[in-house]
């Protein structure tokens, strides 16, 4: 008969590949964090002050919420580009490069907004300009 104790085995535990995995994980982390920050675009936006020099006669498109378009105050038959570049040309008349000023509800369609730049860009406008709010609540 055997009577000493039997030995037990704890398990051991080895702890040295555990922390070259999280170094590897650690490495892998701080790389593609630098990385994606030289991705990121820098660029600074302009500022509008909200006033009009008023040299040039420009043709005010106003776009409203229905998505109809008033060009200088007189309102397009339909809202199909065709009839939107032929109310342009007439209210620019004997100029062909107006200043094209669109006042657009903050509820039109983002589309209604794209053709009318599109109209613009078609018939060689170069000067397009958005209407706003100022901050004392007035339109410019």
């Amino acid at each position: 008969m055997n009577f000493r104790r039997r030995r037990r085995d704890y398990p051991e535990l080895n702890l040295i590949p555990m922390i070259d995995v999280l170094i590897v994980l650690l490495i892998f982390l701080v790389l593609t964090t630098t990385f994606s920050r030289e991705a990121e675009l820098q660029i600074q936006l302009p500022e509008a002050s909200g006033q009009t020099t008023g040299e040039e006669k420009g043709v005010n498109v106003v776009i409203d919420t229905e998505g109809r378009y008033f060009v200088n105050q007189h309102q397009v038959v339909n809202t199909h580009i065709e009839t939107l570049k032929k109310a342009i040309v007439e209210a620019a008349g004997e100029n062909k490069n107006p200043l094209l000023v669109v006042n657009a509800d903050q509820r039109t369609t983002h589309q209604a907004v794209i053709t009318v730049l599109d109209a613009a860009s078609q018939l060689g406008f170069t000067h397009v300009t958005f209407a706003a709010k100022t901050e004392a609540g007035d339109n410019p």
